[in-house]
C-alpha cells in the first residue's frame, strides 16, 4: 500500500505493508539509517524515534500507526541539538550503537523537563540499554545538554 509520512518535516511516500515496522520503512525505504535495530521487541531503545515529540520504539510500531503523525529521527535533530552537542563534548559513546536511541530519549526528556534530576533522567532513560555501560556519561551529558539549552537564545 502507498503510505505518506511526515518524516523530519518532509512528506515522504513509500510502498509498505500497513504492519511493516516503522523502523524498516525509515531504514530500508527512506534511507535514514541513524535509527538502529537492536532487539526487535521494543526492549532496548536503539530504535527510538519521536512520534509527535514523544519517544517510541520504531521496531514494534506499525507504519500504519505513524500515518498523519510527525516523525522525527536522529537525522531530524540536525546534528546541533543540545543533546548531540553534549554527547560529543563529553565523549559519551563507547561503541555508539545505542546512542541515537539514547539521544532521542534524552531530547524528548529535555523537551518536557529543562532541568531533570538524576531520578528524572533514570526514569526517562530506563528503557534504553547500553551494552557498554556508559550510563554515567549519558546522565552527565543530559545535564550538560540542559545547560546548553538554557544558554540558547529564546526562540521567537
Amino acid at each position: 500500500m502507498a503510505v505518506s509520512l511526515d518524516v523530519n518535516g518532509k512528506t515522504v511516500s513509500v510502498e509498505a505493508g500497513e504492519d511493516t515496522p516503522l523502523l524498516w520503512v525509515l531504514r530500508d525505504e527512506i534511507g535514514l539509517t541513524g535509527t538502529k535495530f537492536g532487539c526487535g521487541i521494543a526492549q532496548c531503545g536503539a530504535c527510538t524515534v519521536h512520534l509527535n515529540g514523544q519517544p517510541v520504539r520504531s521496531c514494534s510500531l506499525p507504519v500504519s500507526a505513524a500515518v498523519g503523525q510527525k516523525i522525527t529521527t536522529i537525522e531530524g535533530l540536525g546534528g546541533n541539538h543540545p543533546a548531540q552537542q553534549a554527547w560529543a563534548k563529553l565523549d559519551v559513546p563507547q561503541c555508539g550503537y545505542c546512542q541515537s536511541g539514547q539521544i532521542m530519549s534524552a531530547a524528548a526528556l529535555l523537551a518536557e523537563n529543562s532541568a531533570p534530576s538524576d531520578e528524572d533522567i533514570d526514569a526517562a532513560m530506563s528503557g534504553n540499554i547500553c551494552r557498554c555501560g556508559t550510563y554515567q556519561r549519558i546522565r552527565a551529558a543530559i545535564k550538560e545538554a540542559a545547560g546548553i539549552a538554557k544558554a540558547l537564545p529564546a526562540a521567537g
